[in-house]
């Protein structure tokens, strides 16, 4: 097995009222120009993505630089915490991290996300070489988690940057998770 570079989607357009749905929200145009900048990362043997279309543009220009296509996989998508958009939704996040087992009605616990996150990346690994994935915050910190990843807790998801990548390198009965360095794009002045 090989590697799965897992990168969380670059700056997107803050959500509003009459807005895109998530599903729909696109990058902000220095989100864009942070997608630019993977161009850097090593060469995939393929390229996988959440369907969330920030997901998708984040990885979009490296998919097009070695003529890959982006794959989506709803396997890859955010969480569903179960909460309409707020603006407290930080006590909810924060309570659901505290309690990782506790699903609110119609969405999904993150002890759930931690093993779909680990079973999908596992599955990607096993059929190609090298991968890269663009998926979110709380998809990212909670497949860190089920890999063993210490120090993984509400607080670092919640600062996680825009765009973050970390590669995941499957050996045998082994995996380990290094954060990968990115300079982000600074805004033009």
């Amino acid at each position: 097995m090989g590697w799965v570079l897992l990168v969380r989607h670059a700056e997107a357009e803050i959500p509003r009222v009459g807005g895109p749905d998530e599903y729909h929200r696109p990058l902000s145009a220095r989100g864009s120009a942070q997608a630019q900048r993977l161009l850097g990362l090593p060469r995939p043997d393929a390229v996988f993505s959440s369907p969330y279309l920030r997901a998708v543009q984040t990885v979009q220009p490296l998919a097009d630089a070695f003529g890959l296509a982006v794959r989506t996989d709803h396997e890859l998508r955010e969480w569903d915490s179960g909460l309409a958009p707020k603006p407290d939704y930080a006590r909810y996040y924060a309570e659901s991290w505290a309690e990782p087992g506790f699903a609110r009605p119609g969405g999904e616990s993150l002890a759930r996300l931690t093993e779909r996150a680990v079973a999908v990346l596992t599955r990607l690994a096993g059929e190609f070489e090298r991968v890269v994935v663009g998926s979110h915050g709380t998809f990212v910190a909670r497949a860190l988690v089920g890999f063993g990843v210490v120090g993984v807790d509400w607080e670092l998801s919640r600062s996680m940057p825009m765009p973050a990548i970390y590669r995941v390198d499957f050996g045998g009965d082994r995996v380990t998770v290094a954060e990968v360095e990115f300079e982000a794009v600074e805004e033009a002045e």
